[in-house]
């Protein structure tokens, strides 16, 4: 009985220089594929590399893996696209400019003109889920929109000054036209605790205060204490739960929901305990708290 030839064992040749399974390290990711993969597209940038007969001028890691100066996350979607020339991009892709970036640097035009922006006003959010908001366009955007939200919904609080000039009603018109919706944040705390329950508790300060709900209320909020850089492109009316402040005091986060007509509606805490060390009695408790706010 004649056995199966096992392809994926195959030795380099004068010939074949490179194994049908080829190991590549991008950018500290490693990756694990096939040759005709790499060489699926003609003319890119892996196929001259995985086409030449001198493989001593690729460059290599430690452990003898082909070595790939980029972005190591990214390159996972141009992986795929080598596999059979189609693009899938999960929903709400945030990076779909750098993933157009490296497209052009690994030379697959066809993948360049799928990631270029559509202007086209048959493509839906769901088919380019990435196109840029026109209300990001312009720092002003939003306030223009809230604007003239407020003249047509309440006209007849901005309207009857002296003269017949329009007041600008900030005590009224200003809360009338906020927008509705819930923000939580939370934090991670710990402390120690020793033998005796009246020892006094040694707080350790909070690392960071996360911030979870739509983007457009957040930024609202919070301002320029926000940190969007774990998300920087999220869309103004997408939902995001990677924000997070630029300062550590829950009060002061308190402090700017008060003022913008927020009110706590819910919290929750989980926590967990371990002995700090096995001489003493002195024990270790961490706690994960979130803090619901809504503004109606």
């Amino acid at each position: 009985m004649a056995l199966a030839d096992n392809t994926g064992c195959a030795k380099p040749s004068e010939d074949f220089p490179f194994p049908e399974i080829i190991e590549l390290n991008v950018g500290g990711q490693v990756y694990i594929t096939r040759h005709p993969t790499l060489v699926s597209v003609p003319g890119s940038l892996l196929w001259e590399m995985f086409t030449q007969k001198n493989i001593r001028s690729l460059a290599r890691d430690s452990k003898g893996r082909f070595f790939v100066d980029r972005d190591g996350f990214l390159f996972r979607y141009i992986l795929d696209y080598m596999r059979d020339q189609q693009l899938v991009l999960p929903d709400h892709f945030p990076e779909r400019s750098r993933l157009q970036r490296e497209a052009e640097y690994f030379m697959l035009p066809e993948l360049v003109k799928m990631l270029a922006p559509k202007l086209s006003k048959q493509n839906s959010l769901g088919d380019d889920p990435c196109q840029s908001d026109p209300e990001e366009l312009s720092p002003s955007a939003d306030a223009t929109r809230t604007l003239t939200s407020a003249s047509a919904t309440l006209p007849s609080a901005v309207a009857g000054g002296p003269g017949g000039a329009v007041t600008t009603g900030a005590g009224a018109a200003s809360t009338d036209v906020r927008r509705a919706g819930f923000i939580t944040i939370g934090y991670r705390g710990s402390y120690t605790l020793g033998r005796d329950s009246q020892t006094d508790a040694k707080f350790r300060r909070v690392a960071r205060i996360m911030v979870c709900g739509k983007t457009s209320l957040a930024k609202e909020v919070f301002g320029d204490t926000l940190n969007e850089s774990r998300d920087p492109d999220r869309p103004p009316e997408r939902y995001t739960s990677r924000y997070y402040l630029k300062f550590t005091f829950l009060e002061q986060a308190f402090d700017k929901l008060a003022d913008a007509g927020f009110h706590m509606v819910a919290c929750n805490s989980t926590g967990t305990c371990a002995f700090a060390h096995d001489q003493t009695d002195d024990r270790i408790w961490t706690s994960y708290t979130e803090y619901v706010f809504y503004r109606e």
